[in-house]
C-alpha cells in the first residue's frame, strides 16, 4: 500500500544526518555515570566521570566485579536484568561509599544484547517517592484526563497535568502524519512565550532514526542542552568489539544537531514522552524549559507512566471520534456486498446506485475498469484521461495504491486536478486489468510552518543534503496545491474489504458453476446416449410404416378412393420427413460422443472436394459464382467434420439466394480482433468478470468466413438460427430442410473449441464467421 508524500519530505532519505547512527554516540550526558557490565556483572566499560561521582579512577573500576561498588542485595537486583527482555529496565536506590562519604544514586539497569548497562544519577533523597504520593499524583491526573471524550480536550488536559507535575515552561503535544511530518495540536505555556499551536514541522525535524528510538524508548530527558557530553573510557565493548548500544540509555548524550535545533528555539532543557498507537509512534509530549532544569528520576518515571496511560486512552478517544464514520463504512460494505452477491450483472451491482460506490471511501468520482471496458461514476476525468492514468498505474505493483497528491507523481494529472488530485486504486486481479479507481478533487490548503522548512536542508558540493538546524521558528506560511484530502486508514481498509469480499463471492459462484457444469456434462452425456438410442430404435418402425404405406399405394390403390390415396401419400411424405429429422438427431448425438481425429489439413484441397461434390449434386450450381480471394492455410483439425461445416454453409448460401447474379465468397481473416466478433458472439458467451480465464494462445487464431449475397436474415433471428430444427421459412419454401444443419455446424465448431457467429442484412446477404482453435 502506498500513500505518497508531503512536499516537505522531498529529501528525507538523502540527509547525511538521517544516516548517522545516533544510538551509539560513545558518550553520555554529564549528570550521571554509566557502567557497562558483562553477563557475569564484571565492569567492562565506564564513562570518564567516575572520579567526580564515585571518587574512583576509571582504571581502578575496569575489570572489577559489580560488588566492588554495590552490596550483595543491590547486585542481586541488577542481576535480575539478565532474565528480562532487551530494553526492560530495573530501578533502585543505591548508596556508594566515596572519599567524601556515602552518596545516594538512582540506579537504572537494563539489558542489551551483549551486556548489562547500569546508569547512576545522583540524588539527595535516601528513599523513593512513596507509593501513596505517586498514586495520589497519578490518580488525580488520570481522573481529569478521563473527564472528557473529545480528543483535543483530552490532550489539552494531558498537557496541563504534565506541566503541573514537572513545572516546564512549555508542554505541547505533537502529532505525526503518515509521512513523518507533524503538527502541534495542543499547547500549555507561560503567557510570555510565543505560541507554537497549529504550527507544522517537516519530517526532517525528527528524522526516521530518531522516531524509531522514540518508539523503543518511551521517555527522553535532557536537563541541560548546553552541557558537554562525557565520553566513554573505551568506545568498544571488549567482549563483542562493537560500539556500545545506548538506545535504551537514560543518559545517552544529545546529538549535536538536535541540541543546536532546540537551542535555536531558545530551549535549554527538554523532556519528550512518546505516545504509541497500534505499535506506531502516534505523537510526542514535548516539554521545553528556557533554563537548565533537573527533575528527579521518580518524576520522570511518573511522566513515562502517564504517557503509557495516555497511549492506552488515546486508542479509546480516537475510536470514539471515528466510531460513527467507521460504523457508516461498515454498514455500506454490508449493504454493498449483499447486493453484489445477489446480482446477475457485476458492473450494475457496483455502480447502481452511484452514490454507494463513492460513499464506500468518501470519494467524489470513480472508474470501474474491466479490461478495456471502463465505466465512470460521479465526477471524474474523461475516458481518455482515465485510460492514460490506468496505463501509468500499471507500473505500481501494489494491490492498493493511494495518494493525495497525484499530479506530483503523474504530472499529466495536473490537467484534471479539480477532479482527481487524490487517487485510490484497488487492483482486483493481477492477471487481467480489473480494478476500481476512486478520485478526490484538489483542496487548496494554507499550512503554517514553524519557520521555513526548506531552511533545514543544505546542499553540499557533492549534491548530498545535510540537515542544518534552522535559526528561525517564526510562523512561515505555505499554500499547498495539487493535493486532496488524505485517505484515512479506515477508508483504505474499506477498499481492501471490498476486494476480499468480491473475490470470496466470485469463488463461491465459481464453485456453484463448477458443480452445475459437472451436472450438465453428466446430463448431456445421458441425453446424447438416449438421443442416439431413441433415434436408432425409431428408424425401424418408421421404415415399416413407410414400406407398408408404399405397398398399399402400389398394390391396393384400386380399392381406395381418392381421399384414401391422398392420406396414404401424406403418410409416406411424413415418414420420409420423419426419417430425415431422426437422421439429423442421430448425427448430432454422434457428434456429442465423437472424438476428434485431428491432423494437418490443407483447407484448399478440402474446399476443392466440397465444391466438386456441391456442383455435382446440383444441376443449377453453375449459375452461382464461388470466390476464393486467396489460398487458405493448413491447420490442425478433423478433416471429415470440417468438410461437413463448409458443405453446410455453402449449401445454405446457395439455397437461400434468389438473385440473378449469385456469388459465395470463402476466405479467412488474420486475427480475431478484425471481425465483428463482439456482435452475436459476445451476447452468447457467459460473462464471469473476476476470475481470470486461461490465457489466450500465443498465435492469433484465423477467422474463416462464408459470405453470400442471398436473402439475408432478420436481426431478431440471429440468435436463434443455430438451434436444432429451427427454420425461418415454411417447409415448402427454399427446398425444405430439417433446420438441423446450422446446429450441426455449431456443434462441430465447438468440438474444435471454436466459436461461430453471423452478421447479416436482409436483402443484401449474410456472412458466417467461425474459428477452429
Amino acid at each position: 500500500m502506498s500513500q505518497f508524500e508531503n512536499p516537505t519530505a522531498q529529501a528525507t532519505s538523502l540527509t547525511n544526518h538521517d544516516r548517522k547512527p545516533i544510538h551509539v554516540p560513545g558518550s553520555i550526558q554529564p549528570h550521571g555515570v554509566l557502567l557497562a557490565l558483562s553477563t557475569g556483572l564484571e565492569i567492562l566499560q565506564v564513562s570518564n566521570n567516575t572520579q567526580e561521582y564515585l571518587g574512583k579512577e576509571v582504571k581502578n573500576l575496569l575489570g572489577q566485579p559489580l560488588s566492588y561498588l554495590l552490596d550483595a542485595r543491590q547486585v542481586e537486583v541488577v542481576k535480575q536484568c539478565l532474565m528480562k527482555k532487551i530494553g526492560s529496565s530495573t530501578a533502585l536506590k543505591v548508596s556508594i561509599a566515596t572519599l567524601d562519604g556515602e552518596r545516594y544514586f538512582d540506579a537504572i539497569a537494563h539489558r542489551i544484547a551483549e551486556a548489562v548497562i547500569l546508569e547512576l544519577e545522583p540524588t539527595d533523597l535516601e528513599s523513593d517517592l512513596s507509593f501513596l504520593s505517586f498514586y495520589a499524583l497519578a490518580s488525580e491526573a488520570i481522573a481529569k484526563m478521563q473527564s472528557t471524550s473529545n480528543l483535543i480536550e483530552f490532550l489539552h488536559l494531558v498537557a496541563q497535568e504534565v506541566q503541573k507535575i514537572t513545572g516546564f515552561d512549555r508542554v505541547m503535544i505533537y502529532q505525526f502524519d503518515q509521512q513523518g511530518a507533524g503538527c502541534v495540536i495542543t499547547e500549555v505555556k507561560r503567557e510570555d512565550l510565543s505560541p507554537y499551536l497549529g504550527l507544522h514541522y517537516p519530517e526532517t525535524d525528527i528524522p526516521a532514526q530518531a522516531r524509531e528510538l522514540y518508539t523503543r524508548c518511551l521517555l527522553r530527558f535532557i536537563p541541560d542542552l548546553s552541557a558537554q557530553p562525557i565520553k566513554l573510557a573505551t568506545t568498544e565493548n571488549p567482549t563483542s568489539h562493537q560500539y556500545l548500544d545506548l538506545s535504551y540509555s537514560v543518559l545517552r548524550s544529545v546529538d549535536s544537531c538536535c541540541a543546536e535545533y532546540h537551542q535555536n528555539m531558545g530551549v535549554a532543557a527538554l523532556m519528550v514522552i512518546s505516545l504509541i498507537q497500534e505499535q506506531r509512534l502516534w505523537g510526542l509530549i514535548s516539554c521545553h524549559h528556557e533554563t537548565p532544569k533537573y527533575i528527579p528520576y521518580e518524576v520522570q518515571k511518573m511522566c513515562e507512566f502517564l504517557g503509557q496511560i495516555v497511549s492506552l486512552e488515546l486508542a479509546h478517544k480516537i475510536s470514539h471520534s471515528e466510531w460513527d464514520y467507521k460504523g457508516k463504512l461498515k454498514s455500506l460494505q454490508s449493504e454493498f456486498l449483499e447486493s453484489i452477491s445477489q446480482a446477475d450483472n457485476f458492473i450494475d451491482a457496483l455502480i447502481k446506485p452511484e452514490i454507494r460506490l463513492l460513499d464506500l471511501v468518501s470519494a467524489s468520482g470513480a472508474a470501474v475498469c474491466l479490461d478495456n471496458e471502463i465505466t465512470l461514476v460521479g465526477t471524474t476525468p474523461d475516458i481518455d484521461q482515465v485510460h492514460g492514468l490506468i496505463e501509468w498505474a500499471d507500473n505500481q505493483s501494489d494491490n492498493l495504491f493511494a495518494t493525495d497528491s497525484l499530479p506530483k507523481l503523474y504530472p499529466e494529472a495536473t490537467v484534471f486536478k479539480n477532479t482527481a488530485s487524490g487517487l485510490l486504486l484497488l487492483r482486483i486481479s493481477k492477471v487481467r486489468r480489473y480494478c476500481i479507481l476512486w478520485f478526490r478533487p484538489e483542496v487548496i490548503q494554507t499550512v503554517y510552518w514553524a519557520g521555513n522548512p526548506n531552511a533545514s536542508m543544505k546542499v553540499e558540493a557533492d549534491n548530498s543534503i545535510t540537515l542544518c538546524p534552522r535559526k528561525s521558528f517564526e510562523q512561515w506560511q505555505e499554500t499547498v496545491r495539487l493535493t486532496s484530502l488524505p485517505w484515512k486508514p479506515c477508508e483504505l481498509d474499506s477498499a481492501i474489504a471490498l476486494k476480499n469480499a468480491i473475490v470470496g463471492i466470485v469463488l463461491s459462484k465459481a464453485d456453484e458453476l463448477a458443480k452445475i457444469n459437472q451436472e450438465l456434462e453428466r446430463s448431456n452425456k445421458e441425453l446424447a446416449s438416449f438421443a442416439y438410442a431413441a433415434s436408432h430404435d425409431l428408424k425401424e418402425p418408421l421404415r415399416g410404416i413407410h414400406n407398408f404405406s408404399t405397398v398399399l399405394l402400389e398394390d391396393y390403390a384400386q380399392v381406395l378412393d381418392d381421399d384414401g390415396i391422398e392420406y396414404l401419400q401424406t403418410v409416406v411424405s411424413l415418414s420420409v420427413r420423419m426419417e430425415t429429422l431422426i437422421n439429423a438427431l442421430l448425427r448430432l448425438s454422434q457428434l456429442g460422443q465423437a472424438q476428434l481425429r485431428e491432423q494437418a489439413t490443407d483447407l484448399n484441397e478440402l474446399l476443392d472436394q466440397v465444391i466438386d461434390v456441391f456442383r455435382a449434386s446440383r444441376q443449377d450450381s453453375e449459375l452461382i459464382e464461388i470466390r476464393i480471394p486467396r489460398l487458405l492455410p493448413t491447420i490442425q483439425c478433423d478433416k471429415v467434420l470440417v468438410n461437413e461445416v463448409f458443405s453446410n454453409l455453402i449449401g445454405n448460401a446457395f439455397k437461400y439466394n434468389e438473385k440473378a447474379e449469385q456469388w459465395i465468397e470463402i476466405g479467412y481473416l488474420e486475427e480475431a480482433s478484425k471481425a465483428g466478433e463482439q456482435g452475436s458472439r459476445g451476447a452468447r458467451e457467459e460473462e464471469l468478470l473476476i476470475i481470470d480465464p486461461s490465457p489466450m494462445p500465443h498465435a492469433p487464431c484465423p477467422i474463416f468466413y462464408v459470405r453470400d449475397n442471398g436473402i439475408g436474415i432478420p436481426a431478431h433471428h440471429l440468435e436463434t438460427i443455430f438451434r436444432l430444427f429451427k427454420r425461418l421459412h415454411s417447409q415448402e419454401k427454399y427446398g425444405g430442410g430439417t433446420g438441423a444443419g446450422l446446429a450441426i455446424v455449431k456443434k462441430i465448431v465447438e468440438l474444435h473449441e471454436g466459436h461461430i457467429w453471423v452478421e447479416s442484412t436482409v436483402g443484401i446477404g449474410s456472412a458466417f464467421y467461425f474459428t477452429l482453435e
